[in-house]
């Protein structure tokens, strides 16, 4: 049976609300003075692109929430996506001192939530364009969060920019690839109207490499953005892979950003291969569209997925259920449409090797396979632009990670295609860098990383933030850890 829509419209957009409604400007308040306003603030050094957090969070607290946004936005252009899909708990909310008092941390996320609403919804221009122009010229391959940090950034110092994206919208994964409950393009396309209103030109429906080429961009431009993200997701190399109920989690996650809810096909048993954040992302919108069940299956065991532990536990609240040390074997049909997956039980050795257990198959109805089990890097499309650009073995684009630049003289890049799939926040900011290292290039002149305000004038170096070093609460546990028991 081909796959259906489930649900009627009013059920599919109950099921698909945000998962924490914006806050009242009573809620505000009263979050916005809890904030002990610290000296030596560990939020900030937690933030990829160095918000100022306990700054805009006074404003909020004082009802100046279009100074809290300027803040915000000065320091994070999509400061609005952000606000809903960092993982906070992991960046500034999992480094907040309240944490040490036995409290619940800010929530910092609403907080700036809450400040970027007002002036998107109320249509105030807090960026401002450079009042002249330097007349260089920048082109940015993609229009994903990387190359919107880096446009928005070059446009702000005076120089002109031109994203070339080969989607019908601008905005990336931001736009078609995060979950709707998280995010929904609206709020995206929101962001993007602010960058282009600063100046940024997009160019959408235009694929590099197929309608203009690389050359044409290096003659025609004075330095070159590359931020294509990554490519599709890594293939299973099982039998029955080819069957139209097989998608990609992020094919089937970009169909709520272009078809209304209702009309989004779904199986009544789905099985979701991998077992990080898209992999949540996907199963959980499966069952809240009405699969009968929704199913993770992953290779290793529950201890190592990759997926956050609150991602983990929003699938669990969901009732999706996990097959854990599992592997895909072959996706079987009936009548030429999927009818479950044959998998095969897997252990880890001592050595944390993978491998599989013979005679231990089994198999598990379903009707729709979303692949998740990660995206491969864009090596073909990197090497076809630009033969000789640098990649290091993983694929990635080789850059100096203080300004973006690669081994080509005139090219730049930072997001996944360069990290290998971080953070929306972490691709902003290095998109950022890449605009000051261009603007470098360009005018000799430096740019320098934002700093705690509240250590200036403070005998000593004045703290810096998370621009320049960012700093992961799970890696700050884990170095803690050491520290304490050696191991």
């Amino acid at each position: 049976m081909p796959l259906q829509p489930r649900l009627d419209p009013n059920t599919a957009a109950a099921n698909m609300a945000e998962l924490e409604p914006a806050y009242t400007a009573q809620q505000a308040r009263v979050e916005a003075n809890r904030c002990l306003f610290c000296f030596d603030a560990p939020c900030i050094t937690a933030c990829p692109t160095g918000i100022d957090v306990p700054a805009f969070i006074k404003k909020i607290s004082s009802d100046n929430l279009t100074g809290a946004a300027r803040t915000i936005l000065e320091a994070n252009v999509l400061g609005g996506s952000c606000a809903r899909v960092c993982p906070t708990k992991e960046l500034c909310e999992g480094a907040c001192v309240l944490m040490d008092r036995d409290e619940q941390p800010i929530k910092i996320g609403r907080l700036q939530r809450h400040a970027t609403d007002h002036v998107f919804d109320n249509k105030i221009e807090v960026l401002k364009p450079a009042p002249a122009r330097s007349g260089q010229r920048v082109a940015l391959i993609g229009s994903g969060p990387a190359s919107l940090g880096c446009a928005a950034e070059l446009v702000q110092m005076g120089h002109e920019a031109v994203v070339f994206e080969k989607k019908p919208q601008a905005g990336g994964l931001n736009t078609y690839g995060i979950a709707y409950y998280k995010l929904t393009p609206q709020v995206s396309l929101e962001e993007i109207g602010m960058i282009q209103n600063l100046g940024v030109e997009f160019r959408c429906g235009v694929e590099v490499g197929k309608d203009i080429s690389m050359d044409e961009l290096l003659e025609s431009y004075d330095a070159v953005f590359l931020g294509p993200g990554l490519g599709q997701a890594r293939s299973l190399d099982i039998p029955g892979e080819d069957l139209p109920e097989v998608l990609e989690a992020l094919q089937f996650i970009e169909q709520f950003h272009t078809d209304p809810l209702h009309q989004v096909p779904v199986g009544r048993h789905v099985v979701v291969i991998g077992a990080g954040n898209t992999a949540i992302d996907a199963v959980t919108q499966a069952k809240r569209l009405g699969a009968e069940t929704a199913t993770i299956v992953y290779r290793r065991s529950e201890a190592s997925m990759p997926a956050y532990d609150f991602e983990y536990d929003l699938a669990k609240k969901d009732a999706c259920e996990f097959v854990f040390n599992a592997a895909p074997v072959e996706i079987l049909a009936s009548a030429g449409a999927v009818s479950g997956i044959r998998l095969i039980r897997t252990q880890v050795d001592s050595q944390g090797q993978l491998s599989r257990i013979e005679g231990s198959e089994f198999e598990l109805p379903c009707d729709m396979v979303l692949k998740a089990s990660g995206q491969m890097k864009q090596t073909a499309l990197l090497q076809k632009l630009l033969p000789d650009l640098i990649l290091d073995s993983g694929g990635r684009i080789q850059i100096d990670p203080t300004n973006g630049r690669t081994s080509h003289p005139k090219v730049y890049a930072g997001g996944d295609a360069a990290n290998g799939g971080r953070e929306v926040v972490n691709a902003v900011a290095e998109g950022k860098k890449a605009a000051w290292g261009i603007h470098l290039s360009f005018t000799g002149e430096t740019r320098q990383g934002p700093i705690q305000p509240s250590r200036l004038g403070v005998i000593g170096s004045p703290i810096g933030s998370g621009f320049d070093q960012p700093v992961r609460v799970r890696e700050l546990e884990a170095a803690y850890h050491t520290n304490q028991t050696g191991k």
